[in-house]
């Protein structure tokens, strides 16, 4: 087997479950309550080695401490150091690290496949709503709305710091065999399979190295920066929260129209009153959600670091991250059309009742001045 002679000296694999739990979380209240209550550590994210002014968070996420857990895994128990990370647009990110020393490519590679399947695939296994419900309890008062979404994203990052071998970004891939790494396969694939899994590959030094998968990730990283992983996640978060809207207003467009038939059965006096009354909810939907898609949008500012740029760009097109927010807001277009339907259609209906009044009063003043 290609690489059966070169061992991962140092790294480890990192497995990442994100959920929507609010409509957004006050950060600030949540370190508060974290500090107040649980007592561990808790910090604000930011980039390691990028310059604040190239690549920035828009709002900051926190980053909570959870301790050690325990994965059982073929060849004996391991320990993760589990974190979370809060962002402000309703996202609980959960991650669990393992450690990796001195493993052959082979083993590293089966185990990133162990720890996948010790995590559990979706749903939520009670390893990850155990931990969710950790972090939930702990920061309880700053979820704002908080919602019973199901929805999920899952992601698979294997780390290597060091190689028992000089590596290069143009030998890695020729040297080791990426592909049961990045697709969790044991058979072999067809040779146009490898290529779609492995044209995702960046590279800024001569010696680092960043592979991108649907649900998974290489990264040789010899200094140890975690910036490409820490983009990874906002993109998962994005996604995820695209995904929500999505879904949202799927269920929202039907009870829409449902809403308009049978306000346009009523009778027309009070039903001017029951338009206005229905334009002003999707109207405040239409606000929500374009003001919370807005704040996902603008999660991660990339302006200088083009080699961040690329692996971010990179990702949200992998994840299919614009192709959900096009949906987003095709389906948002069609609930503005109707809300300014709506509106005129109110509008011309307090006209119409204007107008028969006037008539009316003028009727009246024609037959008291004939009466008198």
């Amino acid at each position: 087997m290609p690489g059966s002679d070169v061992a991962v000296t140092a790294g480890a694999i990192l497995a990442y479950r994100l959920f929507d739990v609010a409509y957004e979380i006050d950060l600030a209240k949540a370190e508060e309550i974290w500090a107040r209550t649980v007592r561990t550590g808790s910090s604000r994210s930011r980039l390691t080695t990028t310059p604040p002014k190239a690549v920035a968070f828009d709002v900051p996420p926190v980053a909570l401490d959870l301790g050690v857990v325990d994965l059982d895994l073929p060849d004996g128990p391991v320990q993760a150091v589990a974190t979370a990370r809060l962002f402000d647009f309703g996202v609980i990110s959960i991650a669990l690290r393992v450690k990796v020393a001195d493993l052959s490519w082979a083993a590293f590679s089966d185990r990133m496949n162990a720890v996948d399947v010790s995590v559990g695939l979706a749903p939520a296994t009670a390893l990850w709503t155990g931990l969710l419900e950790r972090v939930r309890n702990g920061i309880a008062g700053a979820l704002i709305r908080p919602v019973a979404s199901t929805l999920e994203e899952d992601y698979l990052v294997g780390v290597a710091n060091s190689f028992s071998e000089t590596m290069t970004a143009d030998g890695l891939p020729a040297r080791l065999d990426l592909v049961p790494l990045l697709s969790g396969e044991r058979r072999k694939l067809s040779e146009p399979a490898r290529h779609d899994l492995l044209r995702h590959q960046y590279s800024y030094y001569t010696d680092d190295l960043v592979v991108l998968a649907w649900d998974r990730a290489f990264i040789y990283e010899p200094r140890g920066d975690t910036d490409v992983i820490d983009v990874l996640e906002v993109a998962n978060a994005q996604l995820l929260e695209m995904r929500y809207y999505d879904e949202l207003l799927d269920d929202e467009l039907p009870r829409m129209y449902d809403l308009v038939e049978a306000t346009r059965r009523h009778w027309r006096l009070p039903g001017a009153r029951r338009f206005a009354d229905l334009a002003r909810r999707l109207y405040t939907i239409v606000a929500e959600v374009t003001e919370l898609t807005e704040k996902v949008d603008n999660a991660l500012q990339v302006t200088e670091d083009v080699y961040l740029a690329r692996i971010y760009a990179a990702a949200l097109d992998l994840f299919r991250v614009p192709t959900v927010s096009a949906a987003v807001d095709r389906k948002l277009s069609i609930i503005r059309d109707t809300y300014t339907a709506l509106y005129d259609e109110a509008h011309a209906s307090r006209s119409e009742v204007l107008e028969i009044i006037i008539l009316v009063l003028i009727a009246l003043e024609i037959v008291l001045a004939i009466i008198r």
